[in-house]
């Protein structure tokens, strides 16, 4: 024969040659070696993982002139007519081809003859479940109680497909996907043998191609040597394979980690020009991030290369960019690129969404911890509490009265014993309180070291905002407070719900996130049921509703002091009924 492919020409002879399959291999072999011959077997895997073969193998095994052994020769008669498919012991039938119920009777009027050369007469029939119902139901009975000297073996990609019936009759081996490295091992020890150059990523360019498949991995490499000859370059390669080259993955990455939105979009017009399909851009993206993630939390570089299945150089360079963004910032753009992935596939505008992309994915890397109070102005109106430590007990001591300012109006809301007072609506803004000029007596040993504070109604804001399905459920609680990186919220105990509802990881992990990014320091969110030992206070739906209640009343007072509006009231003999602000009436019209 002048020619051969290489998946046939490659093909493996004996067990020791099947890689990728060692679960299936040890078990055949034992099989034989222990005289546990079974009847029946069923091979299922996807395309091109070793079933067929592995199944010559195994009548080799069973009729080799030295055995039966585990270990065939390979060399004697028996063998070789197997290797060439022309053995009268070993029949090979093709079950898309041969589906009708003559066929099966066929086989079931010749299983009873004895083998002429072997000790056993194999059947192997591929692609089994394209065997028609009546096929399947005219093989059962002699599957199940066949000659001593008969045995079946099938195999099939669509294992959901054979009945039931059948598969209580034969033993299952499934057959995985060939690992990366075990094929990129095959391909090296093909181009050794066929003195062919390539590349190192070249190797695994083929590997990634072929999806788990040795038999693919072997046809495109037959197909590359026929474009490029014995030296293969890397390029040749990508073009052949209509893959996205690395080189433009490896710029959109450059461009987010050095946050440069125009080198995104450059990369991606590149891309566009060369004619590459986004969508597989997108996937090859995702994956790089994903190893990204895994080497900035893998520390090892003996365990990276179980977990990145890459060459040494790129293995080397992930670590490298690993180093530079948290897996926090990592995860992120993982989220924004898989939105993105699943946005391709209906957008008609699939340029425009990887643009976006890319974008927001650049400027992501800019924000820091600190963004979240950098990016707001703080209202003097709003006066946001500032929180340090959880709150202070029913018997602790007061703080020093203060002054009221002239002209001030009182409150409209008193909080009832037992309850905090909300911060008054003064517009003008109050320094903060040095914390080293405060009484011995109501410091707590905290406030020395300083504890990292925490703008609890900007969370709230923030929680509103982007997470309109959680929030009313937090309004619900009550903000304990902050101690030792840990944030405390706490429920009424008739408040099932919504606590129920806080507890769900997702739901606390959103507000860790969201307090780590203000102050800077890993949080922690725990969610408590108030008891009677616990400070009494305000859910904050009841403080943010009594915060505007005594905003509405200070706004009323300092109408009503108004001289314009006073002059008003005096000529048209009416009262005041209601008063908004500005920005609040252009919001309600």
């Amino acid at each position: 024969m002048d020619y051969q492919v290489s998946a046939r020409k490659y093909r493996p002879g004996t067990f020791d040659d099947v890689i990728g399959q060692p679960h299936v291999v040890q078990t055949l072999m034992n099989a034989v070696s222990t005289k546990r011959v079974a009847h029946a077997y069923l091979f299922s895997g996807t395309r091109g993982v070793g079933k067929t073969t592995v199944a010559r193998i195994f009548a080799k095994a069973l009729n080799c002139g030295q055995g039966p052994t585990s270990h065939p020769c390979d060399t004697c008669e028996n063998c070789r007519e197997i290797t060439l498919g022309n053995s009268v012991d070993v029949i090979e039938i093709d079950g898309a081809s041969n589906t009708s119920v003559d066929d099966v009777r066929e086989i079931r009027e010749n299983v009873k003859f004895a083998p002429f050369r072997g000790q056993f007469r194999v059947y192997i029939i591929d692609e089994v479940h394209m065997l028609s119902n009546s096929a399947f139901n005219a093989l059962l009975k002699t599957l199940e109680e066949p000659p001593a000297h008969a045995v079946f073996i099938f195999a099939t990609t669509e294992i959901h497909k054979i009945p039931v019936t059948i598969l209580s009759r034969c033993q299952h081996y499934n057959f995985r996907r060939i690992a990366r490295s075990e094929i990129v091992q095959r391909l090296r020890h093909v181009a050794t043998q066929d003195h062919l150059t390539l590349e190192e990523r070249s190797f695994m360019a083929l590997a990634r191609a072929s999806e788990g498949s040795m038999r693919d991995a072997l046809s495109l490499l037959d197909q590359a040597i026929a474009y490029s000859g014995k030296a293969i370059s890397h390029a040749d390669l990508e073009l052949l394979l209509g893959a996205v080259p690395q080189e433009l993955v490896q710029g959109l990455i450059r461009a987010i980690l050095t946050q440069d939105s125009p080198a995104a979009l450059a990369s991606l017009a590149s891309l566009l020009d060369r004619g590459h399909d986004l969508r597989a851009y997108c996937a090859d993206v995702v994956e790089h991030i994903r190893n990204l993630l895994v080497a900035a939390v893998v520390p090892g570089t003996t365990e990276l290369r179980s977990l990145i299945e890459t060459s040494e150089e790129d293995l080397n360079q992930l670590s490298s960019d690993a180093k530079t963004v948290t897996p926090e910032q990592l995860q992120e753009l993982l989220a924004i690129f898989i939105h993105t992935e699943d946005s391709l596939r209906f957008s008609t505008h699939p340029r425009f969404v990887m643009e976006t992309a890319a974008v927001r994915a650049t400027r992501l890397l800019r924000a820091r911890p600190t963004d979240l109070l950098a990016s707001r102005q703080i209202s003097p109106s709003s006066n946001p509490k500032l929180v340090g430590e959880p709150e202070k007990p029913k018997n602790a001591p007061a703080a020093p009265p203060t002054r009221k300012p002239v002209g001030q109006p009182p409150p409209a809301f008193k909080a009832g014993k037992g309850e905090q007072p909300m911060p008054s609506p003064n517009p003008s803004p109050k320094p903060p309180v040095d914390s080293a000029a405060a009484t011995p007596s109501t410091r707590s040993p905290r406030v020395a070291s300083q504890p990292p504070i925490l703008l609890w109604e900007l969370v709230q804001e923030e929680i509103a905002a982007s997470f309109p399905n959680i929030a009313p459920f937090l309004e619900a609680g009550r903000f304990v407070g902050l101690e030792g990186g840990v944030v405390t919220i706490g429920f009424a105990k008739q408040a099932t719900v919504a606590r129920a509802r806080l507890e769900k990881e997702e739901n606390t992990r959103v507000i860790s996130q969201l307090c780590e990014r203000q102050i800077g320091q890993p949080t922690r969110v725990r969610i408590i049921e108030l008891t009677e030992t616990h400070p009494q206070g305000l859910t904050m739906a009841q403080a943010r509703a009594a915060k505007e209640q005594e905003h509405r009343a200070a706004l009323f007072e300092q109408a009503k002091t108004n001289p314009t509006v006073k002059q008003a009231l005096e000529i048209f003999g009416v009262e005041l009924a209601e008063v908004r602000s500005i920005a609040q009436q252009e919001t309600s019209e």
